[in-house]
């Protein structure tokens, strides 16, 4: 079996952490990028095993699907394995959102993975993987993400109907759920210290690291993961813990008068 695996959105943050990933595990990545081109060329050219990248801008999903092909193509047509990880993430109030914001953000974190998958399915030999990385926003709600909950609440369901269609062919799909991560997304472009950045709602204390949610994707990819389909695994640090009776016992308000 080719154990060539194709990654969206492998430049930076969680996609490039996951490109390190799986080269360290042995598998020839194939990824994506839109606008960090120099990162790209330097993730190929330091790899230990051999590594393709392609541009592409899911703002127009229909290029998910071109990339595929293309990617595939490059290493002889067929492929082991797909990790959906590009997304955007834009904060906004609905009634603040202009229609063309909205449309782009559904685009690349829904529509894209959605077109991505089709076309890697029909590169996929009996026992593919297909990993969708979606968020702890996809069952928990947050101010002004409603555009972005949507698109990972649909991408998270998504998943479990392709696991329902694909599983005759021996194809997993699962997804990988990450909490607060230490990426540019998250911290205005700049790159932080997971382990020095204090986080006290989150029960871990700190964001995780793009690595943690790599080694996430890379089980799912393992054949330790070969009879798990359909399943949605939270890296968040115990962060959707701090809800309910948690945070109502760590407030201020009810501190003041224990």
């Amino acid at each position: 079996m080719t154990n060539v695996v194709l990654v969206t959105g492998g430049s930076a943050g969680i996609g490039s952490a996951v490109v390190e990933a799986l080269v360290e595990r042995g598998y020839d990545v194939g990824f994506t990028y839109r606008a960090r081109e120099r990162e790209a060329r330097r993730i190929c050219n330091r790899a230990g095993t051999r590594v393709e990248a392609v541009h592409a801008d899911f703002a127009a999903p229909e290029a998910a699907a071109a990339a595929v092909h293309e990617l595939a193509a490059r290493f002889g047509g067929a492929i082991y394995g797909l990790v959906n990880n590009a997304g955007v993430n834009r904060r906004a109030l609905l009634a603040d959102i202009d229609r063309a914001g909205l449309v782009e953000l559904l685009n690349v974190n829904l529509v894209a993975p959605l077109l991505a998958a089709q076309a890697a399915v029909g590169h996929m030999p009996v026992g593919g993987r297909i990993v969708n990385i979606t968020s702890i926003l996809d069952r928990e709600p947050l101010h002004g993400a409603a555009a972005y909950c949507a698109s990972k609440a649909g991408l998270a369901l998504a998943s479990k109907v392709l696991a329902l269609e694909l599983a005759e062919r021996g194809i997993t799909v699962n997804c990988v759920a990450p909490g607060h991560t230490a990426t540019p997304m998250n911290f205005g472009d700049r790159e932080v210290d997971a382990h020095s950045t204090t986080r006290s709602a989150i029960p871990a204390g700190r964001p995780a690291t793009a690595h943690e949610i790599a080694a996430a994707v890379a089980y799912f990819l393992s054949d330790d993961a070969a009879y798990t389909t359909g399943a949605r695994l939270l890296v968040d640090g115990g962060l959707a813990l701090n809800s309910g009776p948690l945070s109502l016992e760590t407030s201020p308000e009810f501190l003041e008068n224990a």
